[in-house]
C-alpha cells in the first residue's frame, strides 16, 4: 500500500455511468468524491482548496445540466492551475479536443466505455500522481540557503550543490538550531542551551565551534552575526 493517500471528484450527471465510473474508481483510488453535475463538482472543489484539500484527479462529463463539462473545467483551472481532469462523454468532436489540448487533460473515454482500456489509463494516472507526490515531498524536505547551499530536512544534512558539507556533532547541532529558528536572530545563550545542555557554557567553546561552522560555509556564508544580540539565518526560499 502506497503511503500516499489518493483523491478523485467524479463528476457526472447519469445515474448509471456515475455509479458504474464510482465503483472503478474506487477499485484503484483512496477517496472517490461524487458530484451530479459542473456547478456540484466546482462548488466541491472550491470547498476543498479552502479546507486545504486537493483532488488528485478530476473525471467529468462535458455535457450537463446547469454547468457544463468544458466550463467547469475552465473555471478550476482559475483557481487551481496544476488540477488535471480525464473526459467521459457519449461524443468526441473536433471542437471540444481543441479546446481540450491546452487544459490539464490525461485522457479522454468515449461512452459506452471500454473498461479495460478505462482501467488501463486510470491506473496509469495514478502512477503519474503519485510519482508527483514522491518529488513534491522531496523537493519540501529542501532548503535553499542561498544559491551554493541547500539544507536537506529529512537527513538534516548541508550540501554544497551535490556534495554534503561535513560538520562535526556540535557543528551540525548549531547549524539544526538555526535551520530551526530560520528568519529569527538565536542568542548564544539559546545554543549553549539547546546544543550543550548548559546555559553555563564558556562563551570561547561557542564561537570556536562557530567560527569552524562559518569556516566551512566561508565559500557563500549564509549565517549573519548580529553583534550583542545572536546569529540569523535569513529566511530563504524554500523549494
Amino acid at each position: 500500500m502506497s503511503e500516499y493517500k489518493t483523491r478523485v471528484l467524479l463528476v457526472e450527471d447519469e445515474d448509471v455511468a456515475r455509479k458504474t465510473l464510482a465503483f472503478y474508481l474506487n477499485t484503484i483510488f483512496d477517496e472517490v468524491v461524487v458530484a451530479n453535475d459542473g456547478d456540484e463538482g466546482y462548488s466541491i472543489i472550491k470547498e476543498n482548496l479552502q479546507n486545504n484539500k486537493e483532488f488528485d484527479l478530476v473525471l467529468t462529463d462535458l455535457k450537463m445540466p446547469n454547468k457544463n463539462g468544458m466550463d467547469m473545467i475552465e473555471e478550476i483551472l482559475k483557481i487551481a492551475p496544476e488540477q488535471r481532469f480525464i473526459i467521459v462523454s457519449a461524443h468526441k468532436n473536433e471542437e471540444d479536443l481543441l479546446k481540450l489540448i491546452n487544459l490539464r487533460v490525461l485522457g479522454y473515454f468515449v461512452k459506452p466505455l471500454n473498461i479495460d482500456n478505462m482501467m488501463e489509463m486510470l491506473q496509469k494516472a495514478k502512477k503519474e500522481v503519485l510519482e508527483d507526490k514522491k518529488d513534491s515531498t522531496k523537493n519540501s524536505d529542501l532548503i535553499e540557503l542561498n544559491k551554493t547551499y541547500t539544507y536537506n530536512l529529512a537527513n538534516d544534512k548541508l550540501y554544497n550543490q551535490e556534495n554534503i558539507v561535513k560538520l562535526s556533532k556540535k557543528e551540525s547541532d548549531i547549524l539544526g538550531v538555526l535551520i530551526k529558528n530560520l528568519g529569527e536572530v538565536v542568542s548564544v545563550e539559546t545554543f549553549k542551551e539547546q546544543v550543550w545542555g548548559d546555559i553555563d557554557t564558556n562563551d570561547s567553546a561557542f564561537r570556536t565551534v562557530m567560527k569552524r561552522l562559518k569556516d566551512k560555509i566561508i565559500e557563500d556564508d549564509f549565517v549573519i552575526s548580529h553583534k550583542g544580540y545572536g546569529y540569523i539565518i535569513e529566511k530563504p526560499f524554500i523549494k
